[in-house]
């Protein structure tokens, strides 16, 4: 998978800035900026001090024409982001400024940049394995302090670390397996059978006690969906505007009022919460707000936390009934609202209906739903105690899936171990766990899949 051409994109967002910054990496990267580059100094780019900056102007040297004043970040290859040498051209933020001086790199030989195609390079040259690269993104999409934390830990390799040390136990047993298979006459199968078994016990405990850091690291990482409903009238969209503290939705005494969902991002204890309010759930023959409510049905199939708000100043209603219903066994927190006029609605009745992980009174009128929501935010994601610990944490989709499918592989190497069967059989699932472990870093992973995982980024990283 080696790529020997260069490179450019531009790094910063589109726009006018302060700084406007185009990267480029290859083996010609010097070479080809040097062409452009004017200085007071007369030595070549790629003889000048690694590390340092460089100022001049970038001129189209076929008219003569300077483009800008500049100036240049130069690291020569391994140490630099891509291991490659890269030149970071430094100029006035704008949207010409950096467009010319683009058009200009490719004018002279240089190739746009896909999406992600810098970190693919630190990847394909091993400066970084792919949870590192997948880290990068995380680190740029954070959205509180602890989702942040939580990717650079990965970034310093954390992931990584846990998962090399299982690939290093786990080929170790396999060659032991695999001397038993080429030299049967020693008769030792079941010895070496039941001394892998033994060492396979500790290895399985480690991967659950990282699988179990996997809900937290999910909701640290990508936040929690939490999603309103009610019948209409019932306070969602107040419930909505006091947990922002703006008026975000639109609030009438008009049955009906919000037809769509509205999303917005708030953070609670650390955590990113993305907030949905919904329409209102009844039957109605208004054909638009039919597709507000069947949406709103949607969103509870796909929520982590339901917030059911309840009309706590009225007897439960049929409509009341059958949307709590729906929601029970769910983790849903029922907020018996209006407590600022009285309520008649009881526990009881609530529990009537269904089984629920909460039920509170609030006014949302009165912005007493956010203490409810930090709570139980709290106990969702850190079980009661938001601290973060030293403790390894993964947090990625495909981590997770190719942790879970390795320790499957294990098992089953621990079964056939039990029912006495050949080492053949239990090399084979060792060897499976470790080919998928080794997904999760990249040592075994698919160019195909290398791809699809990196057009992910944007362009310029």
């Amino acid at each position: 998978m080696y790529i020997d051409d260069t490179i450019a994109a531009i790094a910063t967002p589109p726009g006018i800035g302060g700084v406007g910054i185009i990267r480029v990496s290859g083996k010609d990267s010097f070479t080809i900026v040097n062409t452009l580059f004017k200085s007071a100094g007369t030595v070549p780019l790629g003889e000048r001090p690694n590390r340092t900056i460089q100022y001049g102007t970038i001129v189209d040297p076929e008219v003569n024409q300077t483009i800008d004043e500049v100036l240049l970040l130069l690291m020569h290859g391994p140490h630099s982001y891509t291991a490659e040498d890269v030149v970071e051209i430094q100029c006035h933020g704008g949207i010409v400024p950096v467009q010319q001086i683009l058009k200009l790199l490719v004018r002279h030989g240089v190739r746009m940049a896909d999406a992600g195609e810098f970190t693919k390079r630190a990847f394909i040259n091993g400066r970084i394995d792919l949870t590192q690269a997948e880290a990068i993104i995380d680190i740029i999409e954070a959205k509180t302090e602890d989702s942040l934390s939580l990717a650079v830990s990965q970034l310093d390799g954390t992931v990584s670390k846990f998962v090399s040390s299982l690939r290093e136990q786990l080929i170790t047993m396999i060659a032991h397996l695999e001397v038993t298979i080429d030299y049967p006459e020693e008769d030792i199968e079941d010895v070496t059978s039941r001394e892998v078994g033994a060492q396979l016990q500790p290895i399985l405990h480690s991967m659950d006690e990282l699988l179990a850091t996997a809900n937290t690291g999910r909701l640290i990482r990508d936040g929690i969906m939490t999603v309103i409903v009610g019948r209409p009238n019932a306070g969602k969209s107040s419930l909505m505007n006091a947990l922002l503290r703006e008026n975000r939705a639109i609030v009438t005494d008009i049955p009906g009022t919000t037809r769509d969902s509205i999303e917005e991002f708030m953070t609670i204890e650390g955590i990113s919460l993305k907030l949905i309010d919904t329409a209102g759930i009844r039957h109605t023959e208004d054909t638009v707000e039919a597709l507000g409510v069947e949406r709103a049905r949607e969103y509870i199939d796909k929520a982590d936390i339901v917030l059911c708000v309840i009309d706590g100043s009225t007897p439960l209603t049929s409509e009341e009934q059958d949307i709590l219903t729906s929601v029970s066994g769910l983790n849903t927190i029922v907020l018996l609202n209006k407590a600022d006029v009285g309520q008649v609605v009881t526990n009881a009745d609530i529990e009537a209906v269904g089984t629920f992980t909460a039920i509170e009174r609030i006014s949302a009128k009165d912005g007493e739903g956010s203490a409810v929501l930090s709570k139980w935010v709290k106990e969702l994601v850190y079980g009661g105690a938001v601290q973060q610990t030293n403790t390894t944490m993964i947090s990625n989709v495909r981590h997770i899936s190719l942790m879970e499918q390795a320790k499957a592989q294990i098992e089953q190497a621990l079964s056939s171990i039990d029912a006495g069967m050949p080492v053949d059989f239990i090399a084979t699932d060792l060897r499976s766990a470790w080919e998928l472990l080794g997904d999760i870093t990249g040592d075994s992973i698919r160019e195909t899949m290398i791809d699809e995982l990196f057009s992910r980024f944007c362009l310029g990283k």
